[in-house]
């Protein structure tokens, strides 16, 4: 066939098409090149794009509530006044004390939710406990376990009700675990015979164990007028103020002797699990105290500086945000030697920043009395100062707020991952290989490369702070299944599921929580939403709501427990989330780290003097 000249008519029209054809391609190109994976996900459940009216936010509220009834009731029915529900045999089982703990626990859920008749009949629980015995673990009660579920939900349900009876079983219990204290520091043992006084004997000392009552007996003090339970937290705030933290550079170490009093592995930081209550109760107790407990307030200062400087890393594909925990840091490796590790337990973080960034004055720390980077001086801190330089060029605020952003975006993205729209308990973040020349060996050896968020945010910021925020921008989810696994497709998400189990947690919930409150952004909301759907659709049983084993399905295995903390967390804060009115305004009450609310207080000026409470 003879191809013939296309005639002059014609010409035009082919360059349009080609014209055409060339600005598609273009367009196409600049679109998948310079499109950022991290942009939103539209296929999950996130109805971030579109607004949604108050009244359909009030009914997701009274959803929960609903799920709340439907896990009490299965409580009610099955388990009380035994401890916790097992919701797939539908029995009872006694994990804490034998007391009652969801009943304990859920008080001041029920009370918010305006619950009479459940609270009314949870009131019987609580006058019946014998706070004096106990039939597991030879009668020893758990000092940490007790404290938040018990003595919070009875000090929080007085708080919210002025009911004496609730205050007088509060100094009880705390009068009935009081010899746990009469170790050769004044720290809390693991747990104590209430009827014997023996405490155990065990000398290894867990920071969160140790280091998270301090808001519960500080408003017991203030509610009671009793000077003696003060007297413990204010032991406690002695000790780690005159406690040498240079080798942890001003971060309270995990593990400590009871002994001694000295950190047991002085290297060891985290803020995951056995380390992570203490760490919030820093800020938390200074925010209780009308903003008065200066030394709890420069701890949480250091803390959040070497948290930032040392332990935030973001991934190389995906650039997820993460916080992990780390050995003894050295001058050749500031960052020390990182796990990679992230915890569902961790998750707790990003609120925790954004509520300092909503009530402290970061970038003015001056009005309160501190000079920021003064607080790696002196000689318990020797060697810190190089944290707070790296960060003087920052706006504090701004940077602790996109901290929390970015981590609370990875809890969400582990959520959005799964199959089953649930998060695990634990992942192991990837690295990218590296190799370093050794010296001594003559051999370039291999290395994981840690990419420390504070390095990428020194570049971004040196380049004008343009583009994408490293670890802020949005991200996508990435599905990956165990058919992809199967199949050898590639797993795109940065990590890999270490423990797959789903307990229930709130962590997560609450960092949404506290971000809608403190930025009013509504995606914290929606993405709350999606993961009370999925709770729904995966863990509901006939009789409560249930563990799971293995995200990685769906359906999921699922286990046969119902923590309390479930009704005491991770319900009230999706109940919270979801309202309209702010119940518990966050600059005038401070949520313990079961989430029980006590109110923000000034102590008077007879309580300050002579032989007051806080001498």
């Amino acid at each position: 066939m003879i191809s013939l000249p296309l005639s002059p008519r014609h010409r035009p029209a082919l360059r349009i098409l080609v014209y055409a054809g060339l600005t598609s391609l273009v367009l196409w190109l600049l679109l998948h090149l310079s499109f950022d994976k991290s942009t939103p996900w539209t296929g999950f459940p996130d109805a971030e794009r579109s607004p949604i009216p108050p009244e359909e936010w009030e009914s997701r509220a009274e959803r929960v509530k609903e799920a709340f009834l439907h896990a009490y009731h299965g409580y009610e029915k099955y388990a009380m006044p035994m401890d916790e529900l097992r919701p797939v045999s539908n029995k009872g089982m006694n994990s804490y004390n034998g007391w009652g703990v969801t009943a304990f626990d859920s008080l001041d859920t029920m009370l918010l939710m305006e619950l009479k008749e459940e609270y009314t009949r949870a009131l019987e629980v609580v006058k019946a406990a014998n706070f004096t015995m106990t039939r597991q673990n030879r009668g020893f009660v758990p000092f940490f376990e007790t404290t938040i579920r018990y003595l919070g939900g009875l000090l929080s349900a007085y708080a919210l009700t002025n009911d004496t009876l609730l205050l007088r079983r509060a100094e009880e219990l705390a009068d009935a675990l009081d010899p746990i204290f009469e170790t050769p520091h004044g720290l809390p043992a693991f747990s104590v015979n209430p009827i014997s006084g023996e405490y155990d004997k065990n000398d290894v000392g867990i920071l969160a164990e140790l280091g998270s009552f301090q808001v519960e007996y500080t408003y017991l003090a203030k509610a009671s007028g009793k000077k003696k339970y003060y007297d413990r937290v204010k032991n406690l705030n002695d000790f780690f103020h005159r406690t040498n933290l240079t080798v942890s550079r001003g971060m309270l170490p995990t593990r400590w002797n009871l002994q001694t009093g000295l950190p047991r592995d002085p290297n060891k930081v985290s803020v995951g699990a056995q380390a992570d209550s203490t760490h919030e109760y820093l800020l938390k107790q200074y925010l209780l105290t009308g903003k008065s407990d200066k030394r709890n307030l420069e701890t949480y200062l250091r803390t959040t500086t070497y948290i930032l400087t040392n332990l935030l890393y973001l991934t190389p594909r995906r650039g997820l945000l993460y916080v992990t925990d780390t050995t003894f840091p050295t001058y050749e490796d500031p960052a020390g030697a990182p796990s990679h590790t992230f915890e569902h337990l961790s998750c707790f973080l990003p609120g925790l920043l954004a509520l300092g960034a909503h009530t402290l004055p970061l970038n003015n720390l001056e009005s309160v009395g501190l000079d920021y980077t003064s607080l790696g001086d002196g000689p318990l801190y020797n060697g810190t100062s190089q944290f707070y330089k790296a960060l003087k060029d920052f706006d504090l605020k701004q940077l602790h707020l996109w901290a929390a952003e970015g981590i609370a975006q990875t809890c969400w993205l582990t959520y959005a991952d799964q199959p089953c729209g649930l998060g695990p308990e634990e992942v192991l973040m990837l690295t990218e290989p590296a190799r370093h020349w050794d010296a001594a060996a003559k051999k370039w050896v291999p290395q994981s490369r840690s990419y420390l968020w504070t390095d990428a945010m020194r570049k971004w910021k040196k380049g004008g702070a343009r583009g994408p925020i490293p670890g802020v921008s949005p991200k996508r989810p990435a599905p990956w299944t165990e058919e992809d696994r199967a199949a050898g497709k590639p797993n795109e998400r940065d990590y890999h599921v270490w423990k797959a189990g789903y307990l229930l947690r709130p962590e997560t919930v609450e960092s949404f929580y506290l971000l809608w409150r403190t930025t009013g952004d509504v995606k914290w909301r929606t993405r709350g939403w999606a993961i009370f759907e999925a709770v729904e659709r995966e863990t509901r049983t006939n009789g409560g709501y249930v563990t799971l084993k293995n995200v990685a399905t769906s359906p999921p295995t699922k286990g046969d427990s119902m923590p309390s903390f479930f009704l005491a967390e991770t319900l009230k804060y999706l109940y919270l989330l979801f309202k309209e009115d702010d119940p518990l305004p966050l600059d005038r009450w401070v949520f313990s780290t079961e989430a029980h609310a006590v109110p923000v207080f000034e102590w008077t000026d007879e309580e300050r003097e002579g032989e007051g409470l806080i001498e």
